[in-house]
């Protein structure tokens, strides 16, 4: 799109002469006066102001005033014969982008205008960037009308505006780092890093190199200083996934941290003191880790100074289908292309499935149905077994039988069904988690199972 530009000169030649020279690369558009500018920037939208300063009536600060009134101010730059030092720094301290001076050299306003623009371009995509981050990790960001997840929200909000140590459990995919997430951006250092690490994917002493930093020749390898995730997260919030993977060594210096909010890097013994928030979180039952030893209870005590238990998915699968719809638009937007339905039956199957995985197993089988099943109806069919509540069967040697064999399963519990609703249709369908629809279209597959309602 091109960039529109509004000049405001009284005079004639410097207008037409500008824009000769400007109209090639951008949209240009003119103004005599201070007022006719008002008029413009009423009706269009102007990516750049160009103004001179001396101008009979309203001055050309009057234009930039005007200018960075506007809900999208653009930037403006100023132009004068008089090019004292009063009036740049007027100018400037009314938020003009810069200063030139008459006559106009026009390689410089050219480099001028490209900078300005960019400087408005990146200050824009800096804006919307904030926007989607608050979006993404605000309350209202986390999916779901759940009761369980109602407490979790509730918690997070009497947490977050504290300097308190939070430990999160819960199994692994149900949310932890986006709720760790929410927690700091809803604090009161939201400007501040947030860095995560996932202590069980680093071995021992490459996580405490990872957390406390090391300095050159500290160990072999170490062949210049390094700075630890807990320096990095200064003034923000440093969030420890799967902390209880972290070795006993580890422990000790992470509850010296908590204890007096300093430490020392490996190879020095420098304490370095900040003021870094710390969040934790574990898929392991810490309180029975404590009682076999296996972690400290004076750090666990540490840690667990405000607890939030993270619910599974099969506990809260009120909330499945806003999240499943939720991540299907995600994932067609995502693709290009048309988010896919679920039939009634399909959504009765994904209700009854444990869902082990939680809900990152939630988002893969979305990003699935997004890419297998573009535009169109998933029904209960088109899922997989495991989905269905179907368990392979295996023979005598513990082998699974042959998927030759679904059919026959299928007809099985189609008699099955239709037995113990004594022949009614409607009761069955329910029994079975379809449709009326698709179990008369399977009825009609298989005509010798028919028994009509009694």
């Amino acid at each position: 799109m091109i960039p529109t530009l509004l000049i405001v000169d009284d005079e004639k030649h410097t207008r037409d002469g500008l824009q000769q020279m400007l109209e090639d690369q951008y949209d240009v558009y003119l103004a005599e006066s201070a007022d006719q500018a008002f008029n413009l920037m009423e009706s269009e939208t102007f990516d750049l102001v160009l103004t001179d300063l001396r101008m009979p009536g309203k001055s050309g600060l009057k234009v930039i005033d005007k200018a960075l009134s506007l809900p999208n101010s653009p930037p403006v730059l100023m132009m004068t014969a008089y090019g004292n030092v009063p009036s740049a720094v007027e100018a400037m301290k009314r938020g003009a982008y810069d200063f030139l001076t008459k006559p106009v050299n026009l390689e410089k306003l050219e480099i001028l205008i490209k900078r300005a623009l960019d400087s408005k371009n990146l200050e824009t995509e800096v804006k919307q960037l904030h926007e989607r981050l608050d979006k993404k990790f605000s309350f209202e960001g986390i999916i779901g009308n759940s009761s369980e997840l109602k407490k979790v929200i509730e918690r997070v909000k009497l947490v977050a505006p504290s300097k308190a140590s939070v430990l999160i459990e819960g199994e692994t995919g149900t949310g932890k780092e986006l709720i760790a997430q929410a927690i700091h951006q809803n604090s009161n250092r939201p400007e501040g890093p947030f860095i995560a690490v996932h202590c069980a994917a680093l071995p021992t002493n490459l996580l405490e190199s990872e957390l406390f930093g090391h300095e050159r020749g500290a160990f072999t390898g170490a062949t210049e200083r390094r700075i630890g995730r807990f320096e990095m997260a200064d003034q923000g919030t440093l969030f420890l996934d799967e902390i209880g993977e972290i070795s006993l060594s580890t422990q000790v210096k992470l509850l010296r941290f908590l204890e007096q909010k300093s430490f020392e890097r490996i190879g020095s013994s420098k304490s370095i003191t900040v003021d870094t928030r710390l969040i934790a979180a574990t898929n392991r039952n810490l309180a029975e880790m404590v009682k076999e030893g296996e972690f400290r209870e004076d750090l666990y005590f540490r840690l667990n100074v405000v607890q939030i238990e993270m619910p599974s998915l099969r506990e809260r699968t009120e909330d499945l289908p806003l999240l499943l719809n939720s991540f299907l638009d995600e994932f067609s937007d995502e693709n290009g292309v048309e988010a896919p339905t679920l039939e009634p039956g399909a959504m009765q199957c994904l209700r009854r499935y444990s869902w082990p995985g939680n809900i990152r197993e939630l988002r893969n089988f979305a990003e699935n149905a997004v890419v297998l099943h573009r535009g169109g109806k998933i029904h209960d069919y088109d899922l997989e077994s495991k989905f269905r509540g179907e368990t392979p069967a295996l023979d005598g040697s513990n082998r699974v039988i042959s998927p030759l064999d679904k059919e026959e399963n299928e007809k099985r519990l189609l008699r099955e069904a239709l037995s113990d609703a004594k022949g009614n249709r409607t009761k069955a369908a329910k029994l079975l988690g379809i449709s009326r629809r698709t179990l008369h279209r399977k009825l009609q597959q298989w005509p010798e199972l028919d028994v009509k309602d009694r």
